[in-house]
């Protein structure tokens, strides 16, 4: 495991878990959740096996028939917050997210699953509502908090509306989400290794347009105790599709590598761009569409802290 870093152009290492709109972002940097719906749904269906498992996890941090009240911040289309309502069935779960289309499917994906009378959401301009949101006995914020320009002043707006006793739980870190051999039979070699670089400086940049940005080390542990809270463990959870794929999957891995063309293309060098095209060509005997080696497998990362 959420991502990150998630919500890269990929957006490669999220789940289409965890995000917020941002307000003051340049034009190369801006999101659109809503258009980015389908993919961040897909993303989050195939990775909730590792979801429902860290679910289960959380369970035996906090007393599952005791945790009354979960927010789930920056839902994106609530796959997580259903995941969450099953393994608490005595807890409210709230879908928190900026963007209406998002809730509105996590308010249907809750309704078909059973879940619509424990299921609600909330629209939310974080972190300037983070005070609006209400007390929680367990505070999801799944590849949401690096959203935030400030990452400290949010942990600590956060663990101010829990309860004594309650959970924060964040998904940030990881490893990136490999679909591809090192050798693919064209263009140079190790070209996601080249894509996670392009990523890696497009969220820089993303983090820098943020309002109130503050530059700080991404030890999750440390921010979390610096909100006052006590670091009560942390586990990475495993997602596995080995090739052949899915149908879905084989989706999924075509819509990342669109939008990896679009969003970074400018950052790449020529043999990668042609290599890039190459994979989205259906014609090409060695693209997305055809190939047998293609796979999914990515790894997300739980940070738990208790407030005392």
């Amino acid at each position: 495991m959420s991502q990150h870093r998630a919500s890269h152009p990929g957006p490669s290492h999220g789940e289409g878990h965890g995000r917020q709109h941002g307000h003051g972002h340049h034009d190369h940097t801006h999101l659109d959740w809503s258009e980015m719906a389908p993919l961040l749904e897909r993303q989050a269906e195939i990775a909730s096996p590792a979801y429902a498992e860290a679910a289960a996890w959380l369970g035996t941090l906090a007393p599952v028939q005791g945790v009354r009240r979960i927010l789930d911040v920056g839902s994106g289309p609530g796959v997580v917050t259903s995941l969450l309502a099953e393994a608490f069935p005595a807890a409210e779960t709230v879908a928190v997210d900026g963007t209406p289309e998002l809730l509105a499917r996590a308010q249907a994906r809750a309704e078909a699953r059973g879940l619509g009378a424990r299921v609600s959401t909330l629209h939310a301009e974080l972190p300037e509502g983070i005070g609006t949101l209400g007390r929680a006995d367990l505070i999801w914020a799944g590849n949401s908090l690096h959203h935030m320009g400030d990452q400290s002043a949010a942990l600590a707006e956060f663990a101010g509306i829990l309860n004594p006793g309650g959970l924060m739980v964040l998904v940030e870190g990881g490893l990136p989400t490999r679909h591809l051999p090192w050798h693919i039979g064209m263009g140079s070699p190790g070209l996601e290794a080249r894509l996670d670089a392009a990523n890696a400086d497009w969220f820089g940049e993303m983090r820098a347009d943020l309002p109130g940005a503050k530059e700080e080390r991404d030890d999750w542990r440390a921010l979390l105790a610096g909100a006052g809270l006590t670091p009560a463990g942390t586990r990475t959870f495993l997602t596995d599709v080995p090739a052949p794929v899915s149908p879905a999957v084989r989706e999924l891995a075509l819509a990342h590598y669109e939008r990896l063309r679009d969003g970074l293309g400018a950052r790449l060098d020529a043999d990668d761009k042609e290599t890039l095209d190459r994979l989205l060509d259906p014609a090409d005997e060695l693209s997305l569409h055809h190939r047998r080696d293609l796979f999914h497998l990515t790894a997300r990362t739980v940070h738990t802290a208790r407030k005392g």
